[in-house]
């Protein structure tokens, strides 16, 4: 059976639920296609919560941010839903990183301010610091489930329509605004396909769009519990400075969050296995988790390091950390998120729907040798 639709979107995580809805909502008709069931744990958009922070220096990123904020407050009313808990956001280490984030936060009317670590260890008794720390009050938590959920019930209000559990079998460019989607059951003709496939873009576009290199991780962060803390965590980022600790890992960037009902979020960013995604083991490594473990031990007095439960994810990894938002003839690409994502979302969809238009992302979201 052959349909023809506006757009197909491959890929219903978070970024292709955010692109379905933003084409929809131009009028157009589209059908998203997701390979597993409705809320999977096999990719990287899974899970109660993610960091919102808005720590960051590059203007591409300030304020493709601060839309995604009036995104998520727009999506919210829609749906009826809370989506973000402003509760703030720690960072330290890195000092002079940290004074050029808020030097830039001055020039797009962000606030944030520096405390001492003694100060900052008052005010959250359960948490160290050995440096000033850079406090960002408007950042906070994502609800990720939630998001997912109030994006797919806002697309398919407008239309849209949403297809679990309905591997692409085959991906073809017929022309310059002709792509064929074929599923077990149907086969999509479209003008475009937004492809958000995460860990699996590689093997869906082979051999039909040049990629630039995705690297597949699989990351391996914990919930750990609070002991005796009775203060509001806020979420937080820590770039451990050299002689923080005796392991490799330590000098590795550390992010966390409280994710209610299941305990404090921490883990290390970017430094998991490099994996096939089909064929991935969900084990923690041994040695990473240890090394958490102590990590936590050194720096969360208000946590219990000896109880924790791991978790796991994917990272899509381009080297430069930047995203990929590209088109290619009738391909729509969004791709390496490289772990920092999930806070852009709605954005991104917007970004996605232009590039469906034939409206051009901004340079830094590029892939190299594609203008």
């Amino acid at each position: 059976m052959v349909t023809n639709v506006d757009v197909v979107v491959i890929g219903g995580g978070a970024m292709g639920s955010a692109a379905a809805l933003s084409v929809a909502r131009r009028g157009k008709s589209v059908v998203l296609l997701e390979r597993f069931a409705a809320g999977h744990s096999m990719g990287a958009s899974h899970g109660a919560t993610r960091n919102f922070n808005i720590a960051y220096q590059r203007p591409e990123y300030l304020r493709l941010v601060s839309e995604a904020r009036a995104l998520w407050d727009d999506l919210a009313l829609e749906t009826g839903v809370q989506l973000l808990d402003l509760v703030g956001l720690v960072n330290h280490g890195h000092l002079d990183v940290l004074k050029a984030i808020h030097h830039s936060h001055q020039g797009f009317g962000i606030k944030s301010s520096f405390m001492g670590p003694q100060e900052a260890m008052d005010r959250w008794q359960g948490m160290r610091f050995r440096s000033d720390v850079l406090f960002v009050p408007e950042s906070g938590r994502v609800r990720a489930a939630d998001a997912l959920m109030a994006l797919r019930q806002a697309a398919e209000s407008k239309g849209a329509q949403f297809l679990y559990e309905t591997p692409v079998r085959d991906l073809a460019v017929l022309g310059d605004d002709l792509v064929s989607v074929s599923t077990d059951s149907t086969e999509y003709r479209a003008t475009r396909v937004i492809v958000t496939a995460g860990a699996w873009t590689r093997k869906l576009l082979q051999g039909i769009v040049e990629l630039p290199r995705l690297v597949v991780t699989q990351e391996q962060p914990a919930h750990f519990q609070p002991v005796g803390s009775t203060f509001d965590w806020p979420s937080f980022n820590h770039n451990p400075d050299p002689g923080a600790g005796d392991d490799d890992y330590w000098y590795s960037p550390t992010y966390g969050m409280l994710t209610p009902g299941e305990g404090i979020k921490i883990g290390w960013h970017g430094v998991g296995p490099v994996v096939d995604p089909d064929e991935r083991s969900f084990t923690a490594d041994v040695a990473q988790m240890e090394a958490l473990r102590r990590y936590v031990s050194d720096w969360f007095p208000g946590l219990d390091a000896d109880s924790f439960e791991p978790i796991s994810c994917t990272y899509t990894s381009t080297d430069t950390g930047n995203f990929i938002l590209d088109k290619f003839g009738p391909i729509v690409l969004g791709a390496g998120f490289s772990g920092h994502g999930f806070k852009f979302t709605p954005a991104i969809g917007r970004i996605l729907a232009d590039l469906a238009d034939g409206i051009e992302s901004p340079e830094i979201f590029r892939a190299p040798g594609s203008r």
